[in-house]
């Protein structure tokens, strides 16, 4: 899994941070399972956006963290947009939350990995998604799968 840790880490998207988190629990029994949110996000369906905020909001309140979901509403509507807006395809969000915190993924069916840009003033509002997630998560990257990727980003449970 590819990984990058927040303000410090490669602007190369690929690097790994120097921070792994390890389970301490063995017997699998012992563990609840962690409340998910799974969302299918139409083809250039720019409703999904709104729509993946106000059902992360919802899972955040369950969780008990409604109060600091601005941040990870913000890095998962970069990420849904980024999937609608730079494929032809639809994608899958999946959010998760734990006691160590909330892992947001979205998806997609293009192989084609995204690019972090640094921001230019002259550029508009545009490429800075990637670079907000690079700012605000404690953890993000990308890694393949069968037919494409998935680009996620962790907040821990204190940022959530």
């Amino acid at each position: 899994m590819e990984r990058q840790a927040r303000r410090g880490g490669p602007i190369a998207i690929g690097g790994f941070s120097a921070k792994t988190v390890e389970d301490g629990t063995d017997d699998v029994t012992e563990r609840e399972p962690a409340p998910q949110l799974r969302r299918r996000l139409g083809r250039a369906d720019l409703r999904a956006v709104p729509e993946a905020r106000r059902a992360l909001r919802e899972l955040l309140r369950q969780w008990g963290k409604q109060g600091q979901s601005d941040v990870a509403e913000l890095l998962t509507s970069e990420l849904v947009t980024n999937a609608i807006v730079h494929t032809d395809h639809d994608a899958l969000l999946t959010a998760t939350v734990g006691p160590r915190g909330l892992r947001v993924e979205v998806r997609d069916f293009v192989a084609r990995r995204p690019r972090l840009r640094v921001p230019v003033a002259d550029d508009g509002t545009n490429g800075r998604g990637l670079f907000l997630v690079q700012s605000l998560a404690d953890a993000w990257g990308v890694r393949p799968h069968g037919v494409g990727k998935a680009v996620w980003f962790e907040l821990e449970a204190g940022a959530a």
